[in-house]
């Protein structure tokens, strides 16, 4: 059982009151016990924060993917009347939204909600016919309105709430009396009610306090010493007053030992008028106590504290103060109406709520009765052990199983009359094997469906039964009587007869029998041929496969490769109600480009073919005018490469049938017209034997017919088969050939006994002895050709193909609709509310609810700051190199898009137009529309904008609500631990990014040491972290020429580099601040010049932050350009010159967060000298010369030191630091990114 339960009882303005409670005790243990039963979760999408707090309250007990987000238009409170039609609209997307996840039941948690919030509960209000079932807690308001249902609009909203809780199918009350009072205010059938009753937080059980720890608590609170206790509501039902006056009735000796406690949150108006009362009546100010708000700790203990307690309440739905007390062992005394009697079970604990003496003399008897109290205290624990969540979620399962199987059990009516169904495929004349096939299916399939054919060809139909049994339209009588039809089939194939289907099927969804899974040829024909749809094969390739697709379609040699490789029909998988395909082999295709979902409403329905007998085969041979004794080997269909005809025409040569003159060889279809076709027919000119090979060209219908009457054995190969069932390999079967096949696509699914089944990729030698075999082997072939016949009779009879057929759609059509056109005419037309200003919200808001089917999980690439500028800083060029990887190799599974923010307006885009440039591909229809994005999408900040994503935090706290993970990519901390190396305002923006970043799912840094950076900041500054967050790293790569390397030399590149070449050079790269320490760096080389030492100090970076007096001093160098060259903004490909051109790295950075030059120099096979702090160590190992110190002296001594190694050969060598490539890299980053989201 599929069992969707409504949270908004953990939502709602009552989430963290006793109806909050009771749901997150029930519901968790209901988890806890479950064994058999799928549960998933609906929440409402205008609660984001009470979304993180369900997914937290029960991580481990339900998956994320278990969890279904829908979203409305707000606000939608019962306060404002004019809030009435987006509620009515809220009403029936949720509804729709509950329907389309297909549950057995449905739970709904909380009822009586969205007085003054946004919650929304409805039932039965949009064709729904999910069994319901309510958690009722009380109907104390509509028993006493009078009370409770005095102002209008309370009544409005609570009258409302009862007429929708008349239409739940089954009552989960709290307690007996609950359920008795629906039985009989609601008429309710006995039946339909169920007491789970409830229980009470374990906290709440008896325990011993040291007795200093009660004085402190006693103290803060007034109290003196012992007291009677109370906690509950100031509810006028909850009978205070009652209370109050029984205890002013005490005896005074009594009520100078105990005082009243009076435990609960009170407002200070209803405070003033209590007390005023308390001084009515004449009773000592300090005697009541009135505590307000405590928390559970504090309540733990008065309830273990108190001397007794008294619950004075006249109405109930279940009474839960009374449990806790009695599960902390305290007497407990309660009114004797609705619920309290079956909470407390003893009847010498009640009072009558109304009779004032009656309270005093049960208060006077506890409290001077050693006995009776005693009494109490035992049965208290004894009766509390009735009460458990485990034993209310058992009650809860045993009747929500006890509903299915009632739904079960109801018959089911079955229409007697035929639906209507527009039948949309070409049909003959056409030059189409679907319009033969098409003919053939009306035959049959018009027993269940009154049909009218929709064509759109310039022939007219001609197949006799068709003209004479339907009546044939066009597409515009389709377009205006759409809604005239039960059922819409359309049957796809991937040519030029069903370019118009697309925007149809779009427009008017169906059922699409899918006679070529990737559909392909047909679009790029419209894009690029027709220009009936100028830009759409980019825009399918992009949707169906993503960027490397349409980066192909660009830069490949043959567009007609790219035709071949890629399928371009997600639109049309979306569009569809559901898919029939021919093959598995379809469904195979469809579960590795989309995934297993993608499956959910696909079928299997064999190729029809009617049974041939009687063959005349002697007859036909003689008007074929091949002898009567002759062996006939036939290939059918258009010849081309795909069909593999030079494999089987190479085996038949080197087979012994070339040289028998008994035996022919035929082909039976029109040759192709290119390469492929002359060199066929060249060989077939050639061979010894070629009058005994026949390539007929185009075959008549009857003419096709002849030759497979004619023929012994059939031979249908195939290669990069494009999931299409092979109507040729059954018409061999149909007509009792002996049929050779290889194992590809759906021809590898076929009977074993039915067919010569080869391997996908045979050898000629394997072709041979099949032919051979069949001709040597009259028994062979005799068995094969009977199993054929067999199985085509028994599987693709037309008649139990159209059964299988009717039986589809008709299961398709009564699943609920994923298409939003029927939700959005019951919003837009409900002329009891005028919701005509605000359609585009309407719109926006049902279209996050209509998830497309199936679909890819996105991975959107956060790139805001690239979009914007190239920096050229090495951020900047890990953003460019993984976006190049993830791009051109993304995950299986998923389209990776990237995307863009700015801080001046909410919501991210796609990053369409950029990303086009940087492919270098025509970007002339590329928009950036807003993302859309779904549950198990991934958002990942690649690129570092601390501005952009604080300004967009509550945007992406929508999508974290809707189930999309978000995670970042962190470079490094420095601005926090090392500020006084950053400009002002650096600690205070990086500061504020890290608290925001932490309220998502994680980060992964770009080295361990960052990562462990990351968690002590984490701990140490404890920001607002919602739930768990992951922390993991990767290493970035090496390879410059697979970063998107930027290009261009300085005119002064080869002088440059000649006097780099000269001497012995030491390169720095990196943005010149203060933390990479160039100062220092040149102070010591200042040192080894006036040494005499002649080397050169090469620096490769811009001018950064807080370092003019450096920039002074290098540009005033009197070295610059001599021994010491500075390159500002160049290329990478200048780099790549400067890195081949150089002896030594140097990294002198006091702080890093990997140091991307160090397996940049390892790929060089460069030295390194490297100040010695962790992060270097961690990614350079013991493959580097690490030096310490602060000075330019310093630095110098290490450097002679390295100099005098160097001569020695003695430097750590960096071969043998890890030096990843960017996709390997890449890989690194995808696997810790995904590690969660599989």
């Amino acid at each position: 059982m599929r069992i969707a339960i409504d949270m908004q009882a953990l939502q709602a303005s009552n989430s963290r009151r006793g109806i909050g409670r009771y749901t997150l005790g029930l519901v968790k243990k209901m988890l806890e016990i479950n064994q058999e039963h799928e549960v998933i979760f609906v929440l409402n999408g205008l609660f984001v924060d009470g979304i993180e707090y369900i997914r937290k309250e029960f991580s481990g007990l339900i998956s994320s993917d278990n969890i279904y987000v829908w979203h409305a238009v707000s606000p939608v409170n019962f306060h404002d009347v004019s809030n009435d039609g987006r509620r009515n609209a809220a009403q029936k997307i949720r509804e729709d939204f509950i329907n389309r996840l297909e549950p057995d039941l449905l739970l709904v948690t909380s009822l009586f909600e969205g007085l003054g919030d946004d919650a929304v509960l409805s039932i039965g209000d949009y064709k729904t016919s999910i069994p319901t079932a309510v958690i009722l807690y009380d109907l104390i308001p509509l028993i006493h309105k009078k009370i409770y249902l005095d102002n209008e609009l309370v009544s409005r909203w609570y009258l409302n709430k009862i007429d929708n809780l008349k239409r739940a199918d089954l009552l989960l009350s709290i307690s007996e009396s609950s359920g008795k009072e629906a039985e009989k205010y609601l008429s309710f059938p006995a039946d339909k009610v169920v007491n789970i009753s409830t229980a009470c937080e374990e906290i709440f059980h008896k325990q011993s306090f040291e007795e200093s720890e009660l004085e402190i608590l006693r103290n803060k609170l007034g109290i003196d010493g012992s007291f009677i206790m109370y906690t509950g509501g100031i509810d006028h039902r909850k009978n205070i007053e009652g209370l109050i006056k029984a205890y002013a009735k005490l005896d005074e000796s009594l009520k100078s030992k105990y005082q009243l406690a009076i435990v609960c949150s009170i407002q200070d108006s209803e405070r003033e008028r209590l007390t005023s009362f308390i001084k009515s009546l004449k009773i000592n100010k300090s005697s009541i106590i009135f505590t307000n708000y405590v928390s559970d700790d504090d309540l733990v203990k008065l309830y273990n504290s108190c001397e007794l307690f008294v619950f004075p309440s006249w109405h109930e739905g279940f009474g839960l103060p009374v449990l806790e007390a009695m599960k902390c062992g305290k007497a407990v005394i309660g009114g004797e109406l609705s619920s309290i009697p079956e909470v407390i079970g003893l009847d010498s604990a009640l009072f009558n709520p109304f009779d004032i003496d009656n309270i005093t003399q049960k208060i006077t008897q506890v409290l001077t009765d050693k006995h009776f109290k005693s009494t109490l205290e035992e049965h208290a624990l004894v009766q509390a052990e009735n009460f458990s969540w485990e034993l209310s979620a058992t009650h809860a399962w045993n009747a929500l199983n006890e509903l299915q199987s009632k739904k079960l059990q109801k018959s089911v009516v079955l229409s007697k009359s035929r639906p209507s169904l527009a039948f949309v495929s070409p049909l003959p004349p056409e030059r189409s094997g679907i319009s033969d096939y098409s003919a053939e299916l009306l035959t049959e399939l018009s027993t269940h469906y009154d049909i009218d054919v929709i064509v759109n060809q310039p022939h007219s139909v001609s197949d006799a039964y068709v003209k004479s049994n339907f009546a044939i339209k066009d597409i515009s009588w389709l377009r205006a009587h759409a809604n005239s039809y039960d059922r819409v089939l359309y049957h796809f194939g991937n040519s030029d007869f069903h370019s118009h289907m697309f925007d149809l099927l779009e427009d008017i969804p169906g059922v699409v029998v899918l006679h070529d899974f990737y559909l392909s040829g047909i679009v790029a024909h419209m894009d690029v041929i027709t220009h009936e749809k100028p830009g759409l094969w980019d825009q399918e390739l992009l949707k169906s496969i993503g960027w490397k697709g349409l980066k192909e379609r660009y830069t490949a040699s043959d567009t007609g490769d790219v035709v071949f490789a890629y399928p371009c029909n997600l639109s049309v998988l979306q569009n569809a109600l559901g898919i029939i395909a021919h093959s598995d082999y379809s469904k195979k295709l469809a579960a590795f480009y989309y995934g297993d979902q993608s499956l959910k409403s696909w079928s299997t329905i064999p190729l029809l073919k009617t049974p041939v007998f009687d063959i005349k085969k002697a007859d036909i041979r003689k008007k074929l005018r091949m002898e009567k004794d002759s062996f006939i080997v036939s290939s059918f269909g258009l010849l081309g490469k795909t069909k593999l005809n030079d494999r089987l025409l190479s085996a038949w040569l080197a087979s012994p049938l070339a040289n028998k003159s008994d035996c022919f060889l035929v082909f039976v279809g029109q040759n192709e017209s290119g390469v492929y076709g002359n060199n066929l027919q060249q060989v077939i000119n050639k061979a010894s034997c070629k009058n005994k090979v026949k390539i007929t060209g185009w075959a008549s219908a009857e003419d096709y017919k002849s030759w497979l009457s004619a023929s012994d054995v059939g031979v249908q190969l195939r290669t990069s088969s494009r999931g299409e069932t092979s109507a040729a390999v059954l018409d061999c079967m149909n007509y009792g050939l002996a049929t050779i096949v290889n194992a590809n696509g759906s021809m590898a699914d076929l009977d074993e006994n039915s067919v010569w089944k080869l391997e996908d990729n045979f050898t000629e030698e394997d072709l041979v002895g099949a032919l051979t075999e069949l001709y040597e082997n009259h028994e062979k072939r005799t068995r094969l050709q009977e199993s054929a016949r067999y199985q085509i009779h028994k599987y693709h009879n037309p008649r139990h193909c159209a059964e299988e057929y009717y039986n589809t759609i008709e299961e398709l059509y009564a699943k609920p609709s994923n298409k939003y056109h029927e939700l959005i005419d019951h919003v837009v037309n409900d002329d009891r509310y005028d919701v005509s200003n605000q359609y585009v919200e309407f719109a926006t808001a049902i279209s996050n609810n209509f998830e497309p089917l199936p679909h890819k999980k996105q991975l959107l690439l956060d790139i805001s700051e690239l979009v914007q500028r190239d920096a050229r800083s090495g951020i900047q060029r890990v953003v460019r190199s993984i976006l190049n990887e993830l791009l051109t190799n993304p995950p299986a599974g998923w389209n990776v898009e990237p995307v863009y923010a700015t801080s001046s307006e909410p919501g991210y885009f796609y990053a369409r137009e950029f990303t086009s440039k940087f492919f270098d591909i025509p970007h002339y229809q590329a928009v950036d529309t807003p993302i859309e994005s779904w549950r198990g999408d991934l958002f990942f900040g690649l690129d570092l904008q601390p501005n952009v994503v604080a300004y967009q935090k509550d945007y992406l706290l929508s999508l974290k609500a809707k189930g999309v993970k978000v995670k970042f990519a962190v470079y490094d901390i420095l601005p926090v631990t090392m500020s006084n190396m950053f400009f002002n305002g650096a600690k205070e923006t990086y500061t504020h990014w890290l608290n925001c970043i932490t309220q998502f799912d994680g980060a992964v840094a770009i080295s361990d040491t960052v990562a462990s950076e990351l968690r002590t900041w984490i701990s140490e500054n404890k920001p607002s972290i919602i739930n768990s967050y992951s922390t993991g790293f990767f290493h970035l790569g090496a390879d410059l020429a697979s970063s998107v390397p930027t290009s261009g030399r300085h005119d002064d590149h080869d002088a440059t580099i000649d006097n780099i070449s000269s001497r012995q050079s030491f390169l720095m790269v990196s943005t010149i601040e203060p933390r990479k320490c160039h100062a220092q760096v040149l102070d010591a080389f200042e040192l080894l010049w006036k040494q005499g030492v002649d080397v050169n100090l090469v620096i490769v970076g811009k001018k950064g932050w807080m370092v003019d007096a450096l920039i002074s001093r290098l540009a005033d160098h009197n070295e610059l350009g001599k021994r010491l060259i500075w390159l500002e903004g160049i290329s990478d490909e200048y780099l790549e010159t400067v890195y081949s051109s150089v002896d030594c790295l140097i990294l002198a950075s006091l702080g890093e967060g990997f140091g991307l030059p160090l397996i940049e120099a390892a790929h060089y096979n460069l030295p390194i000298i490297a100040r010695d702090i962790p992060v270097f160590r961690e990614v350079a190992g013991d493959h580097a010369y690490y030096f310490k110190g602060n000075t330019g002296f310093e630095l110098a001594e290490s450097l002679n030191k390295w100099l005098l190694l160097d001569q020695n050969s003695e430097v750590p060598s960096s071969r043998g630091i890890n030096s990843k490539t960017w996709a390997e890299s890449t890989q690194q980053l995808i696997n810790v990114l995904l590690i969660d989201n599989q």
